[in-house]
Formats: structure tokens, C-alpha cells, sequence
């Protein structure tokens, strides 16, 4: 298993050949496991979450094992698994992007899933095993945010009693405290405190309430704020992006142009 891989995209593969007839114990993990059948069919057997499962495990055959679950394993023949580890962090932070709560999303044990997707995504990151083959960070970032989606779609999601919104209050406590602080380091710890809700649900509901995540938020009121400052007139450039909470002149200017589409400096001309 790559460890790193585990700690860096939040998803580790190995391949691993099995002896027939070996009973292996899996301990518990603080991740969820996947395990695909490779290769001819084999007669398996399994003892996990106080069931036991007999079946034909054929080539392309899915196990997931959530975090926190061990099991018992036994094949008939030699076999080949294709074993993939997936950080409950990574599937909470795909549930986030899909707008959904990830308190909802439940991995439940699922044993022979059929899931072409799952299947060529393990494949194309086992080809990181290979030394040679160039190593491309963003696309196995990509593929294990894909990976976490998938899992997520075979996921339980108990339907909530009503789409819950931030409540009136909340959002004007919010938009008061980010209001305030703009020239502050803010975090998503002190913006959950103040909306009297956990992280990971002012993640969601802020993205449904304000249309975008609170970085996205934060960083427009800024550049609201030292447009205001640039057309009083009254500071230099380079207090000005303190004022309005930039590191620097030059990240004021960088923001300035990604969102308004014109830098400081035009800004300037054009009140002239």
C-alpha cells in the first residue's frame, strides 16, 4: 500500500495474489476498502459485519468494506485482487461537492457490486504502481475524487426531514462577522461558531445559501472592499490590500482581475 498516496489524494492500491485455500483476516481500517476480483472466477467465501457469504467471485466483482469493519476470506483457487483504500475524508469532501450533507452519506459493507466505473478507475490508478510510468499527481487526484463519487452513489443518504437552508439569523450573524473581519485570517472554524453549526454543514449549506463555497465569499467582499478604499482615494495601493484583507499588493491585483476583470491601476484611471 502507498501510504502516501493515502495522506496526499486520499487513496492507496495495491495488487495482491491470494493462495488458494489461505483464510486471511482483515483487520478493521480507518479507511473503507474496495477489493475487485482480477482473473478467472474463483469459489469464495466471506465472514464480515456478522454475515457469511458464499458466492462465485468473477472477474470485475466489487467488495467494499467500510472503515471500522474486519472480515474473514476465503478463496478456492489462487486468485488476484486489486485492493484500493479510500479515506473517509476523501468521500466527505466529494459529498460536499455534490451539495450533499456528508453526515448523510453511509458506506455500507456491499459484496459482488458491479460497477464499470469503479473497475476502470482502480485499473488507472494501479498503473501508479509501475515505476514506469511518469507519476501525474493531478490526474490521480482526479480519479480518486471520481472513485469517492462512485462510492458515494452506492452509499445510503436517509432523506432528510426538508432541504435545510441557513435560517435568517444565521446568515446575518455571517455576513456581519465576515463583514467586520474581512481584514482578518479568517476560518472555517470561527464562521462555523458563528452560525452555531459543525464545519462540514456550513460547507454545504453555505455553498446553497450564498451560491458559492466561503473562500469563493470572502475573497469577493475583499475585492469589494478595496474597490470602495481605491475610489475614496484616500491610501496607497499597498494598504489598501491590508485594509481589504490581501497578503499583498500584488494578490489584491491578481483578484482584482480574476473577478472584476480589470487591476487596480485601471480602476484608478478610470475614475479619473
Amino acid at each position: 500500500m502507498h501510504d502516501n498516496w493515502l495522506e496526499t489524494i486520499g487513496v492507496a492500491v495495491e495488487s495482491r495474489r491470494i493462495a488458494a485455500g489461505l483464510t486471511h483476516y482483515v483487520p478493521a481500517s480507518i479507511n473503507h476498502r474496495l477489493g475487485i476480483h482480477v482473473g478467472a472466477p474463483v469459489n469464495a467465501s466471506c465472514h464480515c459485519d456478522g454475515k457469511h457469504h458464499r458466492r462465485v467471485q468473477s472477474d470485475g466483482d466489487i467488495d467494499i468494506v467500510p472503515a471500522g469493519l474486519d472480515g474473514d476470506w476465503k478463496d478456492d483457487a489462487d486468485c488476484t485482487i486489486l485492493r484500493l483504500w479510500v479515506s473517509p475524508a476523501l468521500v466527505r469532501r466529494a459529498a460536499e461537492d455534490l451539495d450533499i450533507d456528508p453526515d448523510r452519506v453511509v458506506v455500507n459493507p456491499q459484496f459482488q457490486r458491479r460497477d464499470a466505473r469503479i473497475e476502470h478507475i482502480a485499473h488507472a490508478l494501479a498503473t501508479g504502481l509501475n515505476p514506469d510510468v511518469p507519476s501525474d499527481r493531478l490526474y490521480f487526484e482526479s480519479l480518486a475524487k471520481a472513485l469517492a463519487f462512485q462510492i458515494i452513489q452506492g452509499a445510503s443518504k436517509p432523506e432528510a426531514p426538508a432541504r435545510q437552508m441557513l435560517s435568517f439569523g444565521q446568515k446575518r450573524r455571517l455576513t456581519d462577522f465576515i463583514e467586520a473581519n474581512l481584514d482578518q485570517d479568517l476560518s472555517l472554524d470561527e464562521m462555523a461558531q458563528v452560525a452555531a453549526i459543525s464545519v462540514s454543514h456550513l460547507k454545504v449549506l453555505f455553498r446553497r445559501n450564498f451560491g458559492m463555497p466561503p473562500h469563493q465569499y470572502v475573497i469577493r467582499r475583499r475585492v469589494e472592499r478595496a474597490r470602495t478604499l481605491l475610489y475614496q482615494g484616500k491610501m496607497p495601493l499597498s494598504q489598501i490590500a491590508l485594509e481589504a484583507g490581501f497578503a499583498h499588493q500584488s494578490h489584491m491585483a491578481q483578484c482584482m482581475k480574476r473577478i472584476l476583470g480589470v487591476t487596480p491601476a485601471a480602476l484608478i484611471r478610470m475614475q479619473r
